[in-house]
């Protein structure tokens, strides 16, 4: 580890810590003494730009949803009534707190790695790991789930990618082209999910004009609770709504994030939210209800009753888009994240070599390897196994939010959730509460699965640690990040 470094806060005024609404921001530096401010991350590297905030929004919009493409589960699981008040209420259970916590927790720590530094900073480099390892290995196996809805939407025009060699090969052809989009930078990622964005979603604005004398609000009210799939629908809504967390990752690359990160995080949630709320609330009002026929790529169908055969067609166009977006920006996250982890000395450091584009060219190509290999699951496996994975990660980055706030209340946060120590616990409850459902519905199958690759976990970080003590792998810290070992076991080292 790098030797212990004294931190000082440079600003402007009196250094007082306080608490900021999302959206704004405390514009804090932190430099060594006697040290100018370096930089970190992609402006570190080639003089690659950093992201602004309107590829940051469409980034974090793709790592959680997308469009909503994917939510048509929810009505066959429940009825319209249920999906809709889901798509209305999870947010506040859910998707604010984890995005809260984001930003605070990304602006107090804003290096690739993200969420794993967090937790090595509250809990100690083991529960790093594990923190690392379960996000890393949910992220990829999330990852698998979009070339699979890809030609999932194009089967219906193209039946020969419906199974078979031809599929196998059209996942391996999508798979290899959408990671060198990544190998080429995560600029050109941000942009690209911008232009994706964008063309994803207007076919819902259109629909919505052309269904509005369709509607008959009478059907948004149906809702029969004995024939609720719960497992199903809580599942639909939290593959839906997470992930907020992921973006952490690529905070080393975003240009000056203790200002743009809470502000993206906020417009982003916004149209998370309104792009699953608006189409669920057109579709089931203006087509007549046949539950069993709401299941993926539903919408589309809904499309064709609604506007005719080319809207279909630009829905199926928008969906296949979408998932290439959400496949990018996944695969961004994780190689940075095994970068991050690099860069911090806990796998070995040639993860954390870049390309001459500025991004992590083994880490794209491991989380590459892994989507390949487990792109055979269906859809609900998929969905389950990394749901019961993330739901033991957020369990730790909710108890390091609790632990920072509690042995440093006063360590400055360039944003801060505006709660104080009790509130921040308050804070945790439900979706922690919503987690401890998740996992109690998970199937006995993908149980046994995801806790034995938790425990896998847990024996290769004692293994690397081996296996840097027998010099078998280099391991190293990057010169120019603080010891949070330090400033996890001594105070003294923060200046409030």
């Amino acid at each position: 580890m790098i030797p212990s470094i004294s931190w000082f806060k440079l600003r402007d005024g009196a250094n007082k810590q306080s608490s900021t609404a999302m959206g704004q921001h405390d514009d804090v530096q932190y430099v060594g003494i006697n040290e100018p401010p370096s930089p970190t991350g992609a402006t570190a590297h080639n003089n690659v730009k950093g992201l602004s905030i309107i590829p940051l929004i469409f980034l974090i919009f793709y790592e959680v949803s997308g469009g909503p493409f994917g939510v048509e589960d929810s009505v066959q699981a429940a009825g319209p009534l249920l999906a809709l008040i889901g798509f209305l209420v999870f947010p506040f259970i859910w998707s604010v707190p984890e995005a809260l916590i984001t930003a605070e927790m990304g602006t107090m720590f804003p290096e690739d790695g993200g969420y794993v530094v967090w937790v090595s900073s509250a809990l100690g480099p083991f529960w790093g790991f594990q923190q690392g390892w379960m996000k890393w290995l949910s992220g990829v196996i999330d990852n698998a789930l979009y070339p699979v809805l890809f030609l999932d939407y194009l089967k219906s025009g193209i039946p020969a990618l419906a199974d078979g060699y031809p599929r196998v090969l059209a996942v391996l052809a999508l798979t290899v082209a959408l990671t060198y989009m990544n190998f080429r930078g995560l600029t050109i990622v941000g942009w690209v999910a911008v232009l994706l964005g964008i063309f994803s979603l207007i076919p819902f604005v259109i629909m919505g004009f052309i269904s509005i004398p369709k509607i008959e609000p009478a059907r948004w009210l149906v809702v029969d609770l004995h024939v609720v799939d719960w497992n199903l629908y809580l599942n639909t809504l939290f593959w839906n709504l997470n992930y907020w967390d992921s973006i952490s990752t690529l905070a080393g690359e975003v240009d000056n994030p203790k200002k743009t990160l809470p502000k993206a995080l906020l417009y982003a949630l916004i149209l998370v939210v309104s792009g699953y709320f608006f189409p669920l609330l057109m579709g089931t009002g203006a087509v007549p209800l046949h539950r069993d026929e709401w299941t993926d790529g539903y919408f589309s169908d809904v499309a064709k009753i609604i506007g005719g055969v080319w809207l279909r067609w630009w829905v199926q166009a928008g969906a296949a888009m979408s998932n290439m977006g959400m496949f990018v920006t996944e695969m961004s996250s994780d190689s940075f994240q095994l970068l991050g982890m690099a860069e911090r000395g806990m796998i070995p450091e040639f993860f954390a070599k870049r390309s001459r584009h500025g991004t992590p060219t083994l880490g794209i190509l491991f989380s590459a390897s892994g989507v390949l290999l487990l792109s055979w699951l269906s859809f609900q496996e998929i969905v389950a196994a990394e749901n019961f994975l993330y739901c033991f990660g957020m369990i730790l980055e909710f108890i390091a939010f609790v632990r920072l706030r509690m042995k440093h209340p006063a360590a400055s946060r360039p944003y801060k959730i505006p709660v104080g120590t009790v509130g921040s616990i308050l804070l945790c409850v439900p979706p922690t509460i919503l987690i401890c459902v998740v996992l109690a519905l998970s199937s006995l199958k993908v149980m046994i699965v995801s806790v034995i690759a938790i425990f896998f976990g847990f024996a290769l970080q004692p293994f690397l640690k081996f296996a840097e003590k027998k010099r078998w792998l280099k391991f190293s810290t990057k010169a120019d990040l603080p010891d949070l070992l330090n400033t996890h076991e001594h105070s003294e080292s923060l200046v409030y």
